[in-house]
């Protein structure tokens, strides 16, 4: 935890804690204007979806910089520190350029009399630090849902949506068809949508309220799906799973959006781009530890996706477990158990939000022993017998990598 003579704002920002959604756009729309509308001075591409926003905005954003655009990217949550959740062309800011931000952030809150959430004052730090950069195109990732976002107070060029899935349903509805809705409140007016593999154009278009031009991204295949990269059209992904070529797909067809609106969008270069990007915490083997790999799979469909790409790859790694309480545990468990682990262990976090060890154990077993963060991560320094893969959520691996003393590099 940073010092509070040197970061306060980081601090007073902790403080307003990290989950929720508040309905309505009044407070970011109000912040960014008291802050001069940074939001406005460059063009922006919107990133909805339940799963997969993270993985396509770090293709988009690492293709982009290939070719040549000074790229702009926010993406939540954060594995170590909220200054991962911003990058400037090619890395995340330091630290004390985020305090600094921030407090301008929270010397406009002060002035307006309101009290903004934790990822409304991120959001406004991030077009602060575009602004100043001077971005050529920013990538903005939707936090959760999508019509009371505070990203949804951009106007963007061009809306993404990666897929719909049953999360946060307490929030967003509990049917595909309102999540949908709620998502699709980030697409504009006749700019274009670019809507994942998975998703069935017919299935949307009467659930949108506006009319954008929508642009389904054609499926990619492999040529070979290794436990840690794939190829594809003869060149190397890092980002490993088939469910990232769907991420890779959508982002391609977002590059492709981004041409025909005249942004210099050179295929060979974006390849470039596409080849070297990398995602900790998404199949990440995580540096200077022996076969530990790292994988969000905060839900059912990310347990499901991991489990698929585990089964084609044949692979049977050591299982480290913990979630969210609210998560589908049941449905979470199945699926892992797919892949034939060759060792299960569970995890439990000190934060309330974490699933219990009770109902860690009610869901995998009661006599199975559930480890502290700090036991875990002491597990996990020690050599293996084989690949050893961390999964359940983002919130789970910051702590392990907290523990570790890793700090994580985009």
């Amino acid at each position: 935890m940073p010092s509070p003579a040197v970061l306060p704002h980081l601090l007073a920002l902790e403080a307003r804690g990290h989950w929720g959604i508040k309905r309505g756009l009044e407070n970011p729309r109000l912040l960014l204007e008291a802050l001069g509308r940074p939001h406005v001075a460059c063009p922006t591409v919107l990133l909805a979806g339940t799963n997969g926003k993270g993985s396509t905005g770090a293709f988009l954003a690492h293709a982009l910089r290939a070719c040549g655009l000074r790229t702009g990217w926010t993406t939540s949550p954060h594995l170590v520190s909220p200054a991962e959740r911003i990058w400037v062309d090619g890395a995340g800011l330091e630290e004390a350029e985020l305090d600094r931000l921030l407090g301008e952030a929270f010397r406009a809150e002060t002035r307006l009399g309101i009290q903004a959430t934790y990822f409304e004052l991120m959001i406004a730090a991030a077009a602060l630090a575009f602004r100043e950069a001077r971005v050529d195109l920013a990538v903005v990732e939707v936090g959760m849902g999508g019509r009371w976002d505070a990203t949804n107070a951009c106007d963007p060029v061009l809306t993404v949506l990666t897929n719909v899935e049953m999360d946060h349903m307490s929030f967003l509805g509990d049917t595909r068809e309102l999540i949908a809705r709620e998502k699709l409140c980030t697409a504009r007016d006749g700019r274009p949508l670019v809507l994942g593999p998975t998703l069935d154009p017919a299935w949307l278009e009467p659930l949108l309220e506006c009319r954008p031009v929508l642009f389904p991204a054609p499926p990619l295949a492999a040529e070979a799906l290794a436990w840690d990269h794939s190829r594809v059209q003869g060149h190397r992904i890092q980002l490993a799973g088939r469910h990232q070529l769907d991420n890779l797909a959508t982002a391609w067809e977002a590059l492709r959006g981004l041409a025909r609106l005249g942004f210099p969008v050179s295929p060979d270069a974006a390849w470039t781009g596409l080849e070297g990007t990398v995602w900790p915490g998404r199949l990440w083997a995580v540096p200077g530890l022996d076969q530990v790999f790292m994988d969000g799979a905060h839900n059912l469909d990310g347990a499901r996706a991991l489990a698929a790409h585990a089964r084609a790859t044949g692979v049977h790694p050591h299982l480290v477990f913990s979630a969210m309480g609210d998560k589908d545990l049941t449905g979470m468990r199945a699926e892992l158990e797919t892949l034939e682990p060759a060792s299960i262990t569970l995890v439990r976090g000190d934060n309330p939000r974490y699933a219990t060890a009770e109902a860690l154990r009610a869901v995998w077993g009661a006599r199975r022993e559930v480890l502290a963060i700090d036991a875990a991560a002491g597990g996990l320094r020690a050599p293996a017998d084989g690949p050893r893969l961390v999964c359940g959520s983002l919130y789970f691996l910051g702590d392990l990598l907290r523990a570790l003393g890793i700090r994580p590099r985009f």
